[in-house]
């Protein structure tokens, strides 16, 4: 098995095991057994529990910042913002064990680099919603005085809640009916 493909099952392991019973609680022996890997592996790629976290964090919010600036490229602002929505959407449903974590862990002082989390959540993810929402003030599409990183800020806390709601308590619900509301409610306040 190639170190990449190592790397992701730890993640994987990971990020079931943090997002169920926390970080702390959560030990290498359970990860290393979960991934199927021998507990040296995980001191191998990454050191320590705590740099397997901070990685963990990096890559996932890596890869979800890449789904929402993939969404919103070459839209119109209302659009890219309507685009960014759902892709968060669809990411979380997808990745609902991460989106846990995120929300669980990453803001927790007693876990891991919550700091460095964090700042990533609000430099990468929030940064392209901000991205989104400053492109449309600038082309008059929402109102000149909003406060883009407060409204960027609430639009992926918004979006990220409804989709663990959503995940856990409304499976049965179709993504395009949560995508609607939160469009719907997104259009009424921002442009208002």
């Amino acid at each position: 098995m190639s170190r990449t493909a190592t790397r992701e099952r730890l993640f994987a392991a990971a990020i079931e095991l943090i997002a169920a019973q926390g970080f702390t609680a959560t030990t290498v022996d359970q990860i290393a057994e979960r991934a199927g890997v021998a507990k040296g592996t995980v001191y191998y790629n990454f050191g320590s529990k705590a740099a397997l976290f901070t990685a963990l964090l990096d890559y996932g919010i890596e890869r979800l910042s890449t789904t929402l600036r993939e969404a919103a490229e070459g839209r119109k602002p209302l659009d890219a913002l309507e685009a960014v929505v759902g892709a968060e959407l669809a990411f979380i449903g997808e990745h609902e064990s991460f989106a846990r974590l995120l929300i669980a862990e990453a803001w927790r002082s007693g876990g891991g680099d919550w700091r460095h989390a964090a700042r990533l959540i609000r430099e990468q993810a929030i940064g392209v919603v901000a991205e989104v929402l400053r492109a449309a003030v600038t082309a008059g599409e929402l109102r000149e005085d909003l406060d883009v990183g407060i409204a960027a800020s609430a639009v992926f806390g918004m979006v990220i809640t409804v989709a663990l709601d959503w995940r856990t308590l409304q499976p049965e619900r179709p993504l395009d009916d949560v995508h609607a509301t939160l469009m719907d409610l997104l259009r009424g306040r921002l442009a208002g």
